[in-house]
């Protein structure tokens, strides 16, 4: 109980009131005392009462307006600066990452007098190694972090416990509402808040300068994204795969809408499988098979040198030094080059570039891009491995032909073909958002070639490898090539380890200059299943994948479908690329 009584202590602001009243009552008295003018004393009197009741009224009023209008300072925006990273958002303004307040937990083991209760509530919410460190602060009785960063609502949370010797400071943070969505493309921030991967790490300097002023948009679109990923899981489950990888690109702007490598992680779950969070679209390299016929077709077709009606023996197989080349065309005469695209023969398109020669060949391979790093932001852009010497020996002409030898990344196969399929400039691949291409492009070809391999790319899903394409997309003229390639296992290439492609091209039938869609879709180490039979070449897993992810985007994209008799698929899909 608290007793109030005369002798009880008085509060210093009542202190110093009474005692200012005292003073004044008293200075009447020693103004007679002194002989000096009680009127003139009077009025001093007043100016001073005066001022202490205008300062108590300031007081009073500035108090109030405080209590009701001011906001609460937490102690993120008190010892932060706000908005060090600007937001990303997609091209359609959806929001995919921010920076959010993240705490660290720290332990101070002299303000703690049960250590076992210490233990037995905070164990369960932290991870092992934060636990261990509890421990080791326990032990070591300093204080140290334990555990972060973590979101706002875990700091309630622990804070709620009210546990001795627990405290926690604030840190950058950096939030990703979507999770694994887009999670190679999007990136992730070290904990000090530099940007390490995808556009985070790319964009850095960017996005810092952008903070305040407005979000960064990228050119991923998240409806795209989100049908890429869908179908390529989709596809894992369905080959029992290793992985997968997925672009889409607009061939006319370079913007990369859709970039997708399975199986992915989040940021917080980098530390328990970094190799989970590489990214296969930029940062790995790989033979792509039979894909590399549009290179090496477009490339014999713009020299001069070759046509369309040019025939090739691919009835017989290829007899190089120390290496003899097969396909399952043996035994069926000669094909125009025409057929050899559609029927995807091995042989023919290695005798075309041995025609060509590698004078010609060579260059071409360099314009499309294939000999260097896939110009794009992302610092993950692998260059490619091209074993042998700078001028390429008969094997190695005849084996790029048809995609072995060499090795690229999807990103640079992505940005090669849609040179290619744009009538014929090279246009840097960009994951910002941008309406029209940069200018002075690098003309790789000419547009009347790039005119005939759209032609082909279109006739390969009617009447080839690609049929399962136009199946799973019916109406949406959808061209592209399949590809299967061997992968290497201990020096030599193995029949039953492939990486199964699909590079789509659609809608075939718009004009010159107008949009054009690539879809990319390649599938590591595919498996034979009850419902796909046979083996799992591109035209098996990649090509209907592609159809479908083509069946689903295409209205996001503003491409109409347009009614037309259903295609038979066929039931091998065979694209010929055996070795």
């Amino acid at each position: 109980m608290t007793t109030v009584g005369l002798n009880a202590p008085k509060p210093f602001a009542w202190r110093w009131i009474s005692g200012a009243v005292w003073w004044i009552e008293h200075e009447f008295e020693r103004a007679r005392a002194g002989g000096r003018p009680v009127d003139s004393v009077r009025v001093r009197m007043v100016f001073i009462l005066a001022a202490f009741i205008a300062g108590f009224a300031a007081l009073g009023i500035g108090a109030v307006r405080a209590a009701v209008s001011r906001a609460p300072v937490s102690a993120w925006s008190a010892s932060l600066p706000a908005g060090s990273r600007a937001d990303l958002v997609d091209r359609r303004g959806e929001l995919l990452a921010m920076d959010l307040a993240a705490w660290n937990l720290y332990l101070d083991p002299k303000l703690i007098w049960d250590k076992a209760e210490t233990r037995r509530v905070l164990g369960p919410m932290l991870t092992p190694a934060a636990a261990a460190r509890m421990d080791q602060a326990l032990a070591a009785g300093k204080r140290q972090k334990i555990f972060g960063p973590f979101p706002q609502a875990m700091r309630d949370q622990l804070d709620g416990m009210g546990l001795p010797g627990v405290s926690f400071e604030a840190e950058a943070g950096r939030s990703y509402p979507l999770g694994t969505e887009a999670s190679h493309l999007v990136g992730y921030v070290r904990n000090d808040g530099l940007g390490m991967a995808g556009a985070e790490g790319a964009l850095d300097s960017q996005i810092r300068a952008q903070a305040g002023r407005g979000p960064v948009v990228l050119a991923l679109d998240l409806k795209v994204q989100a049908a890429l990923e869908e179908e390529l899981k989709n596809t894992i489950a369905l080959h029992t795969a290793k992985a997968a990888v997925g672009v889409i690109t607009n061939v006319r702007t370079g913007e990369v809408l859709a970039m997708a490598s399975l199986p992915d992680t989040t940021p917080d779950h980098l530390a328990s499988d970094p190799t989970m969070f590489v990214n296969r679209a930029a940062g790995r390299v790989y033979e792509m098979g039979s894909t590399f016929k549009i290179f090496t077709l477009a490339a014999g077709l713009d020299s001069g040198r070759v046509t369309l009606d040019s025939k090739y023996d691919v009835g017989n197989p290829l007899v190089l030094p120390g290496q003899t080349i097969h396909d399952s065309h043996s035994g069926k005469g000669y094909f125009t080059l025409r057929e050899v695209f559609i029927h995807s023969s091995n042989i023919g398109a290695a005798r075309m570039a041995l025609e060509v020669g590698e004078p010609a060949m060579a260059p071409y391979f360099n314009k499309f891009g294939l000999l260097e790093k896939a110009p794009i932001e992302l610092k993950e852009s692998a260059r490619p491995l091209v074993p042998g010497p700078k001028t390429w020996t008969t094997n190695a002409l005849a084996n790029r032909a048809f995609g072995h030898g060499i090795a690229v990344s999807p990103l640079a196969v992505a940005a090669g073909v849609g040179a290619i399929m744009n009538g014929g400039e090279y246009v840097p691949l960009t994951i910002l958002k941008r309406d029209n291409p940069p200018k002075d492009l690098r003309r790789v070809i000419r547009p009347e070639t790039s005119l005939k391999m759209l032609g082909l790319m279109r006739e390969n899903v009617l009447e080839g490898t690609g049929r399962s394409a136009e199946a799973a997309a019916p109406g949406f003229s959808v061209g592209g090539k399949t590809g299967t390639a061997e992968k290497p296992v201990n020096g030599s290439y193995a029949r039953s380890t492939l990486v199964s492609s699909f590079a789509a091209i659609f809608p075939t039938d718009a004009p010159v200059g107008a949009d054009k869609y690539m879809v990319l879709i390649m599938v590591d180490e595919p498996n034979v299943s009850a419902q796909a039979p046979g083996r799992p070449t591109g035209g098996i897993v990649a090509a209907p994948a592609a159809g479908r992810v083509i069946n689903r985007i295409a209205p996001f994209l503003g491409v109409e479908r347009r009614i037309q008799a259903p295609v038979t698929v066929a039931a091998s899909g065979d694209d010929g690329n055996e070795r």
